[in-house]
């Protein structure tokens, strides 16, 4: 079974995060309107690291800054100040760049490797597979992110993005 698929929705997935922060002010990327505090900022940040902690699994070295992990790793609470943050063209460019390494790097394994066990043994009741670990990580997890990025817009008084997301 190809990972052709799920590599084309996480495309899918980041190009629509694109077009959602697309007419984003960069000092409005850490605003928190209305109790809404995920903010384009950290959700950019996050789905990044998120990238590089799914490719531990399969065998990439880091690549983040250490302070990443800080900032935007599970349990990483978002701020409001815009300078706790890499700038809004930094980071979509390392979100781009994380995006083309995990891609690269989950067209490599073999469909054996991909059904072996998910090495992190802490998720495993969860990902019992790296297939599994694979499909969440970049379907489910940018999903619901994007749709908390939806409704940070509809806080901010934003218009809807130019296209639907499904």
């Amino acid at each position: 079974m190809s990972m052709k698929p799920v590599l084309h929705s996480f495309a899918y997935c980041l190009d629509y995060l694109r077009d959602q922060v697309a007419d984003v002010e960069p000092t409005d990327m850490v605003v928190q309107p209305s109790g809404v505090l995920n903010h384009p900022a950290w959700v950019i940040g996050h789905l990044t690291f998120s990238c590089q902690a799914l490719g531990g699994e399969i065998g990439l070295a880091e690549w983040l800054p250490t302070t990443w992990a800080d900032k935007f790793g599970t349990g990483s609470v978002p701020v409001s100040e815009v300078s706790h943050y890499p700038n809004k063209t930094e980071a979509l460019a390392t979100l781009r760049d994380a995006q083309c390494r995990i891609t690269d790097a989950i067209e490599q394994p073999s469909e054996a490797q991909l059904d072996e066990p998910l090495p992190d043994a802490t998720s495993r009741a969860i990902l019992p597979t790296v297939r599994h670990a694979i499909t969440q990580v970049l379907i489910a997890h940018p999903a619901n992110h994007i749709g908390q990025l939806t409704i940070w817009r509809r806080a901010m008084g934003l218009p809807q993005v130019g296209r639907p997301f499904m």
